[in-house]
């Protein structure tokens, strides 16, 4: 059974990002939150699990699993996305970056809620 489009964006998307948190953390780093302790744990945790999540959700059998683990991994990212309010340079572009990527999070849970609901 082939991917809807929507689904293998998210997929794709997840896949890339768990990539990068593992061969380059220090890009994230800086998101984690002090108050969550180690980032560079933090950073390796969540790639690991984003590239999990991307695996079930390519594969027909755990398609709706990695959909529901989908939309609780970017629920989980939320506090990562309003730390960054807190530490960009107040300047324009990294502040109009920072608000256009929380509400991006909107769209993207809502198409893992449609792949864990098999839709």
């Amino acid at each position: 059974m082939r991917l809807p489009s929507r689904a293998t964006v998210l997929l794709a998307a997840l896949g890339g990002s768990g990539v990068i948190h593992l061969v380059r953390p220090r890009t994230y780093e800086w998101l984690v939150p002090p108050e969550l302790g180690d980032a560079r744990r933090w950073v390796l945790a969540s790639g690991v699990a984003e590239l999990g999540t991307a695996a079930l959700m390519a594969t027909p059998a755990t398609r709706r699993v990695g959909g529901w683990a989908a939309a609780a991994l970017l629920v989980a990212f939320v506090p990562a996305h309003l730390h960054t309010f807190r530490v960009v340079p107040r300047r324009p572009l990294p502040m109009t970056v920072a608000a256009l990527r929380l509400p991006l999070q909107v769209p993207m849970i809502g198409i893992a809620l449609r792949v864990a609901r098999g839709r």
